[in-house]
């Protein structure tokens, strides 16, 4: 909690924003002070309503606009500002990009001591609406209002969207989403309208009751198209109906899917799966390999952008056919398979037994025989013993989570001794933090961020290393 601000300190007029945060609210400084302010751009002039005030800095929103940032532009999403997603709708394209090599800059000087001067210029996303594969929806009773004036009636309360920021329990309706594809909205549309019109309850957040939880629709650069709803404490007659309903407004569905979840959280992980019609998977493809994605398959989720993101990475690789690669968080191996055509071996290390499933599977319906792959704890599967019987690797290609990789595998990585790394991550943070630890036997050589979130602050980055000769 921040401290109380005194009335006659919560307004500063004519605040300059000569930045933005991760979170993508602009930054001002105003005496010692730091200010976060809500939906600012680098270059405005606002005056600014503070509403929340710690011992470094304070929190704001923009009342009233006195000279716009020349990076300023309109939002096209009605939902922009309730909506938790897309927060740098306002800011265009190009100095998105720009703040977004910034930040990675910024991240890996400060926080790993890493010498930038090899970053090459961020790759931008070609689609910068409709690009992702993979939307989750929340149903619920308890709509988040929009408007004091708006009239609440039982029926107006229910709602098919995202969770509005700090409020689990609230929902926002969507109406349309400018994420994926079409036909994701008109499916989510109809759902929602079908269940209002035959009195199916929506799920209570807090009660945990209702019989409709979550909706998720996965598209496919193929175009198949998957769809699974998530049903908490249905009848089988209300499960049949909607399903039924479905399968006859959306013929094309490739993959058509329920569960029942009935767990305090969303997870589907530990959930059965139950198929309706078509087949439990979908296709993804890239540059003539099939990828087999199922309803808990990891994938990308901007199926363009991860085939430059691979590109990158493999031509950071630099293989010539006769390597020994290790991919390190390998999920369902779609890495480790892109770049087996390139090398001698391909060995996937991940820590979710179902991943590695996927991963086996995708090398055996493109018909890759020169890939292995293991289940396990990192930096338990990585030990002295595993690379006396696979042979120390060439390469060593990481993509951990956001949280970077535990200290223990990097350790791990430095006994390897292989010559080349290519570490890719979603966090530069924490990228950063491992880099300053391989730095005592290694050299940066190539920095690309690349970005695969358009209206986010989300950004990759991709980083050569490679073994200094005094190691070799």
């Amino acid at each position: 909690m921040g401290r109380r601000i005194p009335q006659d300190k919560r307004f500063i007029a004519d605040v300059q924003i000569i930045d933005i945060a991760e979170e993508g609210k602009g930054v001002a400084k105003q005496d010692e002070l730091v200010l976060f302010i809500e939906q600012a751009v680098p270059g405005d002039i606002a005056d600014v309503e503070l509403f929340r005030k710690k011992k470094n800095f304070a929190e704001g929103r923009l009342v009233a606009l006195k000279q716009p940032s020349a990076h300023r532009v309109d939002p096209f999403c009605p939902h922009f500002g309730v909506c938790g997603g897309c927060k740098w709708q306002h800011m265009n394209y190009p100095a998105q990009l720009s703040f977004k090599q910034q930040y990675v800059d910024n991240a890996l000087k400060r926080l790993g001591k890493v010498d930038t001067s090899s970053m090459e210029p961020i790759l931008g996303s070609n689609q910068t609406e409709y690009y992702r594969n993979k939307l989750e929806f929340t149903f619920s009773n308890k709509r988040w209002l929009t408007s004091v004036d708006e009239e609440v009636v039982p029926e107006s309360m229910h709602a098919l969207g995202f969770h509005v920021p700090g409020r689990f329990d609230k929902i926002l309706d969507i109406d349309h989403c400018f994420l994926q594809q079409d036909p994701s909205n008109a499916i989510r549309n109809t759902v929602r309208d079908f269940a209002i019109s035959q009195e199916i309850s929506f799920y209570d957040l807090r009660a945990h009751e209702g019989a409709l939880r979550n909706l998720i629709i996965r598209t496919s650069s193929t175009g198949e198209i998957m769809l699974i709803v998530v049903f908490a404490y249905p009848t089988q007659e209300q499960i049949d109906s909607l399903m039924k309903h479905i399968h006859e407004k959306f013929p094309e569905l490739a993959s058509l899917l329920y569960i029942v979840n009935q767990k305090r959280n969303d997870t589907i992980f530990d959930q059965d799966i139950h198929v309706y019609a078509g087949r439990d998977f979908i296709y993804e493809e890239m540059e003539g390999l099939r990828f087999k994605v199922g309803p808990k398959s990891f994938y990308q989720t901007n199926s363009a952008q991860a085939y430059e993101l691979y590109k990158i990475t493999r031509e950071f690789a630099d293989l010539k056919g006769d390597e020994l690669v290790y991919d390190l968080y390998t999920g369902a191996g779609t890495i480790a398979n892109f770049v087996a055509k390139s090398a001698r071996t391909v060995i996937g290390v991940e820590y979710v037994p179902s991943a590695i499933d996927d991963a086996k599977i995708n090398s055996q319906i493109n018909g890759i025989t020169n890939t292995l792959f293991y289940a396990g704890d990192m930096k338990d599967v990585l030990t002295a013993d595993f690379v006396a019987a696979h042979g120390r690797p060439d390469v060593v290609i990481t993509d951990p989570p956001r949280a970077g990789m535990h200290a223990d595998v990097v350790q791990r990585i430095l006994e390897m001794e292989a010559p080349k790394v290519v570490y890719v991550s979603c966090n530069a943070a924490t990228q950063a933090r491992d880099l300053a630890i391989l730095q005592e036997k290694y050299d940066v050589k190539r920095i690309k961020p690349v970005d695969m979130f358009p209206h986010t602050q989300h950004v990759e980055n991709v980083v050569l290393l490679t073994l200094r000769a005094s190691y070799l």
